[in-house]
């Protein structure tokens, strides 16, 4: 247990860290009056929707806390709220440190007209939330496992074993504490993402659509009463959303890899495998140990940039921090494989490289990670053909545009699915089940970086939009549009990282459920011919296409009224398009939160209901199935939804920077191309993130409550009668 002391330091250090990043953002300029203001007014409006948030999840959290305490143990119940209060803490840091150094990020564009300058201050920004996303994720994991591993001794070897409630449910302690905490991470993770995917998809299509397309005014002036709003909602769904999903997506491979080291020691013990105590203390503690000196590459990547004199090159400068922090990861992490496995007996175990089998399949999930990041950047980037494609298309109208992006988003998938599929075959082939887990946990190894540099780019988009309300120089607005214009790219590297580890764990999660309700002493298999399981199967195919659909409406309900607000206000104030009248900002922000606030319920609370009502009514065979089914579609749907909206976006952009000649800014093919923006906003920002979400919330949840339906269903019960 001596690596959790090291565990420990580098949470506590990534903590640190963004203590003193966050002050260190804070000491920066704000510049002139009128930027303080519109900083204060995105500032309050993401508070006040934040706090209203807090509200709703606080309420459902209790609930869902007191029933994992009295039907399955009261540690499993306060592991969820552990989990649930770090997801929040690093939303609500992460998301106050973007609403202060939007404008500092302006202000140094103004004062120094240097790229270089201005993205370090974006960047030190998104830093504080990858830091905190790392450091929070690990010291909740310390104390769940110094707490309920060390302390009532859940990792003692007795323990270990299967045990029995006053329900008469089998499980072992510490997995059901760990997928507690989990649960936790999850649950806030699924709030946060919807509701800020809503708010901020609702008030950047009501400020589009009228704004950019019927009033003709420039996107983020001042004139249009959405755009405050639509600032505000880059903080809570792109800041919040992202930090508190990528640490949910964290957590939940390191859980599923101790859950499954669990699983197969059992398995092992009640088969005479020959798996030693020994070595499943190292399965146990490696995956947070990878996360751990995962968290110390990526501080030593971030100092990296924040440290030194930056190019006027921002790709090429992000890319260096996160290639730093990938490089140390897999160094340090093979350093503490060989240390943990190179004198133990692994016999019974599918380590078919030996000693370095888990460290290969992180590797592994690593590389996987570039390489859709990489293919995201293709179909994504307007440097590359499929966005160009989209772009050229807008000189013939909305309609092709929007054709020839679904084309591209369709064809986006193949490549990352081959990608993840040969992960998957080699890393099993490497270290059996467990190295398809480990394959997830290097995946997210480097997350802080990951977090950073996704952070910064909604940072820079809203220093824009602060720039344009504050009418600043025009060349203050190139930098912050080339900073945003990189933060797009990055922006979808980042979900496919998120979209590859939330299948590889969600896999992963889904094999120690069959584990679950399987004796230890067979082969753990879900026959997908048995007809409950095809139907589960059919049924969850299904699922994320319902759960999509009622995202989408949700954010057409709340871009409705919203488009209404900002047409009455133009109808009725008409000195506002001509500056003699000012805008109701405040009236625009209350439509938006209340909005998200109504309509993220009904989806997040389907996604959390989906397995317990199936499981419940048909049994673990047909909650198999729809795990099978979901995780399969929406691995698809969210690599689509994702790589469309971005390439539509970047369309856009490309059509701005004027590289299609004769076809400018303000024109109708420009027009076109905000359509198919518009379009893609709730699919790259709302739909495709909340998919990675849904299969893990799912699993964990399954995974929990297997337990309990595998043996009370309304089914069985039915059955028993006849």
């Amino acid at each position: 247990m001596n690596w959790l002391v090291l565990v420990f330091c580098a949470s506590v250090l990534a903590i640190a860290y963004a203590g003193l990043n966050f002050y260190s953002v804070k000491k920066v300029d704000e510049g002139t009056r009128v930027m303080k203001e519109i900083a204060s007014r995105i500032r309050m409006g993401a508070i006040t929707f934040l706090n209203y948030e807090f509200r709703i999840i606080a309420m459902i959290a209790a609930v869902v806390a007191v029933l994992m305490g009295v039907l399955v143990g009261w540690y499993v119940g306060v592991a969820f709220l552990i989990g649930a209060t770090m997801s929040s803490l690093a939303a609500l840091v992460g998301m106050r440190i973007a609403t202060y150094a939007n404008v500092r990020v302006s202000n140094t564009a103004r004062t120094t007209k240097k790229l270089g300058q201005t993205l370090k201050v974006a960047f030190k920004g998104g830093s504080v939330m990858g830091l905190c996303v790392g450091g929070f994720a690990l010291f909740g994991l310390v104390i769940i496992y110094v707490v309920f591993g060390i302390l009532l001794r859940q990792l003692s070897i007795e323990n270990v074993y299967l045990v029995r409630n006053w329900l008469g449910i089998d499980f072992s302690p510490f997995t059901m504490t760990i997928s507690g905490y989990a649960l936790g991470c999850s649950i806030i993770a699924m709030f946060f993402r919807v509701g800020g995917g809503i708010y901020t998809k609702a008030a950047d299509m009501g400020a589009d659509l009228v704004g950019k397309v019927e009033a003709g005014i420039p996107e983020d002036d001042p004139r249009n009463p959405a755009t405050i709003a639509d600032n505000v909602g880059d903080n809570v769904g792109d800041v919040a959303g992202l930090g508190s999903d990528l640490l949910e997506s964290f957590v939940g491979s390191i859980s599923s890899a101790v859950i499954l080291a669990f699983h197969l020691f059992l398995s092992s013990q009640a088969k005479n495998g020959g798996m030693t105590e020994s070595v499943l203390e190292k399965m146990f503690m490696y995956p947070v140990v990878v996360a751990g000196v995962g968290v110390l590459a990526c501080i030593i990547g971030i100092a990296y940039i924040i440290f030194r004199e930056l190019s006027e090159d921002p790709h090429r400068e992000l890319n260096m921090s996160t290639l730093v922090s990938a490089g140390l990861t897999v160094v340090l992490a093979g350093l503490a494989c060989w240390w943990m496995f190179g004198r133990e007996d692994l016999t019974g175990l599918s380590f078919s490289m030996g000693a370095f089998s888990p460290w290969i399949a992180s590797v592994l999930g690593i590389v996987a990670g570039v390489v859709i990041g990489f293919i995201a950047e293709y179909y994504t980037s307007y440097d590359f053909a499929p966005t160009k494609s989209i772009a050229a298309a807008s000189t013939e109208g909305p309609a092709l545009t929007i054709t020839q992006g679904l084309s591209v988003g369709m064809r986006s998938t193949m490549l990352p699915v081959l990608v993840l599929g040969a992960t998957v075959i080699t890393a099993y082939g490497v270290a059996g089940m467990y190295g398809i887990a480990m394959a997830a946990v290097g995946m997210l190894s480097f997350v802080a970086t990951t977090v950073t540099v996704d952070t910064y780019g909604p940072i820079s988009d809203n220093a824009g939009g602060i720039a344009e309300m504050s009418k600043l120089d025009h060349e203050v607005r190139e930098i912050t549009d080339k900073l945003d214009s990189v933060g797009n790219t990055t922006a979808a590297i980042g979900k496919g990282f998120a979209i590859g580890s939330a299948a590889l764990a969600a896999t992963s999660l889904m094999v120690a459920y069959i584990f679950s309700f399987s004796p230890p002493e067979v082969d753990p298999i879900l026959d997908i011919i048995h007809p409950m399981t095809l139907v589960g199967a059919m049924v969850g195919t299904a699922l994320p296409y319902l759960f999509s659909g009622m995202l989408i409406e949700s954010v057409t309900k709340a871009a409705r009224k919203m488009v209404d607000e900002v047409r009455r206000q133009f109808r009725e104030k008409p000195g506002i398009l001509d500056g003699t009248e000012e805008p109701d900002v405040n009236s625009c922000i209350g439509i938006a939160s209340e909005g998200a606030l109504q309509e993220m319920k009904l989806p997040s609370y389907m996604a959390v209901a989906a397995p317990l009502v199936g499981g419940f009514i048909f049994g673990a065979n047909f909650v198999g199935g729809l795990l099978i089914g979901s995780i399969m579609s929406a691995i698809m749907l969210a690599l689509f939804t994702g790589n469309a909206g971005g390439a539509w976006d970047n369309g856009k952009k490309y059509i701005e920077t004027g590289a299609l000649n004769g076809h400018e800014k303000g024109g109708p093919t420009h027009a076109a191309a905000v359509v198919g923006d518009t379009v893609g906003d709730p699919l790259k920002d709302t739909v495709g993130p909340s998919l990675d979400i849904l299969i893990k919330i799912m699993s964990t949840i399954s995974l929990i409550a297997v337990a309990i339906f595998s043996k009370f269903n309304l089914l069985g019960w039915l059955s028993s009668l006849f």
